[in-house]
């Protein structure tokens, strides 16, 4: 086979100029939108721009494609949650920022309202079980995140030595999974800050 034979074999299904994150970031929307079952390998191909050809030498499966897509959406996510708490020196300060930015993310009108972490794969069939175990785990894992950061603020003197804060972290987890429930429910930017500074309330007093 002549080396533009092999090109051409190489590159049938797949359009010129074909752009693997842009594709994958669409994926990642369409999910993001409909969850895991809801968005069809012929929906995902067609969002994507690519052929079913391309789409399984390019991401393999359709369970593949989401476990991408997800890493992609928890990297985009990052630059705000995880880089708020790292930020801010006193912890209140941290949450009360946290929250006004996540009213703010979970409202944008460039991407599907809400969090595409929150309630994915809550509800789905049993083949699908590997992603229900997936999403749990990166729902706990942003948990310990919020208790590391707890427990930073408690060892820095920001909040009482007696905190709980394997519940507090729960709570506010609550309170952030809550916003995007609201999000997608069609909430504003400003009604999620309401809500958010009301759980801000629920702050421990300082210790005497």
């Amino acid at each position: 086979m002549s080396g533009a034979a092999r090109a051409e074999k190489k590159h049938r299904g797949r359009p010129l100029g074909f752009d693997r994150h842009e594709a994958l970031r669409c994926a990642m929307c369409l999910f993001w939108e409909r969850g895991y079952e809801g968005a069809t390998f012929d929906e995902l191909a067609a969002a994507m721009g690519i052929s079913p050809s391309s789409f399984r030498n390019s991401f393999g499966t359709k369970q593949q494609l989401y476990v991408e897509a997800v890493d992609l959406y928890l990297q985009e996510s990052t630059r705000w949650f995880t880089d708020i708490l790292a930020q801010h020196r006193d912890t209140r300060e941290a949450f009360s920022k946290l929250i006004e930015v996540a009213a703010e993310e979970l409202t944008r009108c460039d991407h599907p309202a809400g969090c595409m972490i929150s309630l994915a794969g809550t509800h789905v069939a049993p083949e699908c079980d590997q992603i229900r175990d997936m999403m749990v785990a990166h729902r706990a894992a942003s948990e310990r995140e919020v208790k590391a950061r707890l427990d930073a603020g408690v060892a820095a003197g920001d909040l009482p030595s007696d905190t709980d804060t394997a519940t507090l972290a729960a709570f506010f987890s609550t309170v952030f999974r809550g916003m995007a429930v609201q999000a997608r429910d069609g909430a504003t930017c400003q009604h999620l800050r309401e809500i958010g500074e009301l759980a801000m309330k629920a702050w421990p007093a300082p210790g005497f």
